[in-house]
């Protein structure tokens, strides 16, 4: 008998109620970009672009994007590369062309749990390994190399991570390919957040190049402020490329042509990305600024291993309500959208955005507040009249 479908929960509640509420604290990249922001370093390709015939682009995605895709993957070239609509296609297309069902798949937690819900569609066979709260989300070694066997067919990581914004050390990088070389698995590096750091100006180091079973996951729409554009892409070996092609035909064929012909090479071009990361730090940093201090001004509630990178936040809370409960009275009530903890593999924590402009970031953070103080108080007074 085959498995209930899984919907993906987390997208759900966002589709539900991102463009409903009056404070969506919920997205996961920085602020995002206007058109004119990013033609403003190319004024004439606006021209170009209004003499584009809207018809079918190259469904792997045209020569030069995937030339500029490659140029930030260590011995990498335009056919390493596939184009895709997102990183959620890219993710998608990849467990689907290396499971089958009962095959295991090695999934690090917390996560963004896509992987998790189409393991179970695929029928495969889901094992966890974790970063371990209590040493500041750290890669949990031992147990990764319990949950990767012989048996294991993909192993698959987010760094930098989404929620925590942790970001892998060289020694932890070494152990995840350690146990690819051990397992003879394939390695799906999510490496969206690169370029979104908050602590430093380096870029974080890609999986790829470092083992020939590494397959990077990258997109326009985290660190890049550029999510409308709807460009992701996979970067792997030439031969599982093409079976990831494959797949991508059946599923969507191309990204849009004025994405895949003109914006996103532009943004890709070496002193536009430069400075297009510059911005996102920018809005990361002065996000902090705000987010820090009221952190500090509930912190008898909240506690939160401050993010490495990335414009969210995992906080934990010591509340009795569980994350999903938590965050759909937060709806109703304060019409604030956050991401419930339990969506992403942990319990009595909330993914909290703060990459964001101060004057729409602070009244919903005060609104967050409002609520957990209420609900704190309503658990004192039921435990007060069980006493």
């Amino acid at each position: 008998m085959s498995q209930a479908f899984q919907p993906f929960d987390l997208e759900r509640i966002m589709s539900d109620w991102e463009q409903v509420v009056e404070y969506n604290l919920s997205e996961s990249g920085a602020h995002p970009m206007k058109l004119k922001e990013l033609l403003a370093y190319d004024p004439d390709l606006m021209d170009h672009m209004l003499e584009t015939e809207l018809g079918y682009g190259w469904a792997n995605g045209s020569p030069q994007l995937r030339e500029a895709i490659a140029q930030y993957y260590p011995g990498a070239t335009s056919d390493n590369v596939l184009v895709t609509i997102g990183c959620i296609e890219a993710n998608y297309i990849t467990y689907q062309t290396l499971l089958q069902p009962g095959d295991e798949v090695a999934i690090q937690v917390p996560n963004y749990l896509q992987g998790w819900g189409i393991a179970q569609n695929l029928g495969a066979t889901r094992k966890t390994f974790s970063l371990d709260p209590d040493r500041r989300w750290a890669l949990n070694i031992d147990e990764m190399n319990a949950a990767v066997t012989d048996q294991t067919k993909l192993i698959t990581l987010c760094n930098p991570n989404n929620p925590t914004g942790q970001i892998l050390t060289e020694v932890e990088m070494d152990a995840v390919l350690q146990a690819v070389e051990h397992s003879g698995a394939y390695l799906l590096a999510d490496e969206i957040y690169a370029g979104a750091e908050r602590e430093t100006d380096d870029v974080t180091s890609t999986f790829y190049g470092r083992h020939d079973r590494v397959i990077s996951a990258g997109s326009m729409s985290k660190s890049y402020g550029l999510p409308g554009l709807r460009v992701g892409w996979l970067v792997g070996p030439t031969d599982l490329i093409s079976q990831l092609w494959t797949r991508h035909e059946y599923l969507t064929l191309s990204t849009a042509i004025l994405s895949n012909h003109h914006l996103a090479p532009l943004a890709l071009r070496p002193d536009v990305r430069e400075q297009i990361f510059a911005r996102t730090r920018r809005y990361i940093r002065n996000g902090w600024t705000n987010y820090e201090p009221w952190l500090k001004e509930n912190e008898d509630i909240l506690g939160l291993v401050s993010p490495q990178a990335s414009a969210i936040s995992l906080v934990r809370y010591n509340l009795n309500m569980d994350s999903v409960t938590l965050v759909n009275r937060l709806i109703r009530e304060k019409s604030v959208l956050i991401g419930p903890g339990d969506y992403f593999g942990v319990p009595n924590h909330i993914r909290i955005s703060y990459g964001l402009p101060p004057d729409y970031l602070n009244p919903g953070l005060e609104r967050i507040a409002d609520f957990l103080r209420q609900v704190a108080a309503e658990e004192g007074s039921s435990t007060a009249a069980g006493a």
